[in-house]
């Protein structure tokens, strides 16, 4: 079959023939429907140099995957052929603290397994066929189409979580700011509406995402640059933002955070931008957090689909065939891409 690979550090993805998995025990075999293209697979691709990941190249791409099961290994028999799926993306030790919580994006023994999950390390899902490596990892799905879910294994699941761990900030009469109304920003704005009474206030320097960003509920759109901080001073009344999401992560997104924030806030810092903000005494109100995330738990995925299944999210989709796929990636750098790019393999 085929699959988009990454073949190396620093250069396009290719195209590759490759062996269909079998599953061994414990071990699903999901048909592909949709495989999300992240723009965090632009720096795997393009920034990273060899050494800095714990794991090696080759492998296929995809981290946010949903399908039907397709073929079980020995010991799996709660799962039937054809049934439809999401596919939890970060894959944990499944023994310490950490995973035992469901938190198996921060496994305590990371650095000790080959690949943190399909599309990282190990193979992922631009491809007809992923092997999944326990059948704990797939969330059944109740109406949803695999390829509007696959989004929401990341893209979804990654703000979830940054707003679930401020949920004590976002009460009647406070404000949540999000930097970023691309793939992940149009999530995070729909799930600020729909679990908490926060006004939202999006940022982006693009047309079409502010556009997106009104078009998925945010009260106010504000144009990222000079007057920015100004504005969400004045649309919050002198107050300023409670939480501060940062989908991009560059230096003049991480400085705007730290400006719009108030006394006590929350910045957290989502987008891999790679920039970086001074502290100091001085360089932010006081006790204001700034904390990084990374992905969410197997519980919040559950919690986020069955928000998208209540018709409470719904992630702004563009399909593309696999034969595409490479192509994807090269306008997802250019910013030609409107929501969520999903990659069909079938």
């Amino acid at each position: 079959m085929k699959a988009l690979r990454q073949v190396g550090w620093q250069q396009e993805p290719e195209l590759c023939d490759v062996d269909e998995p079998d599953p061994g025990p414990g071990e699903v075999v999901v048909r592909v429907g949709g495989a999300g293209a992240c723009h965090s697979d632009l720096h795997l691709l393009h920034d990273f140099p060899p050494g800095l990941l714990p794991y090696e190249v080759p492998f296929t791409l995809g981290h946010e995957n949903a399908g039907w099961v397709h073929a079980v290994g020995a010991g799996v028999d709660h799962l039937e052929t054809g049934q439809p799926v999401a596919a939890y993306g970060a894959w944990g030790c499944g023994y310490c603290r950490s995973s035992r919580r469901g938190l198996e994006n921060y496994c305590e023994r990371a650095a000790q397994i080959s690949g943190h999950g399909g599309g990282l390390g190990r193979d992922g899902g631009m491809a007809p066929y992923m092997l999944v490596p326990s059948a704990r990892y797939l969330v059944t799905l109740d109406g949803l189409d695999p390829v509007d879910a696959a989004p929401l294994t990341d893209a979804g699941l990654t703000p979830y979580h940054a707003i679930m761990r401020s949920q004590g900030l976002l009460v009647g009469g406070s404000a949540a700011v999000v930097i970023g109304a691309g793939g992940l920003g149009h999530l995070a704005i729909q799930i600020l509406r729909a679990v908490c009474p926060a006004t939202v206030i999006a940022v982006d320097e693009r047309d079409a995402a502010l556009a997106a960003a009104d078009a998925a509920g945010a009260h106010h759109v504000v144009r990222a640059g000079g007057d920015a901080a100004a504005q969400i001073h004045e649309l919050t009344k002198g107050r300023n933002a409670d939480v501060v999401l940062d989908l991009v992560g560059v230096e003049p997104t991480l400085a705007l955070a730290a400006s719009v924030s108030r006394p006590m806030g929350h910045v957290t810092l989502v987008g891999i931008g790679l920039g970086s903000y001074p502290f100091s005494f001085f360089s932010a109100p006081y006790e204001v957090s700034f904390a990084t995330t990374y992905w969410g738990s197997h519980p919040e995925l559950v919690e986020v689909i069955a928000l998208a299944e209540a018709g409470l999210i719904e992630p702004r989709v563009q399909r593309f065939a696999l034969a595409d796929a490479a192509d994807v990636y090269r306008r997802l750098a250019a910013g030609e891409i409107d929501g969520r790019a999903v990659v069909q393999p079938d």
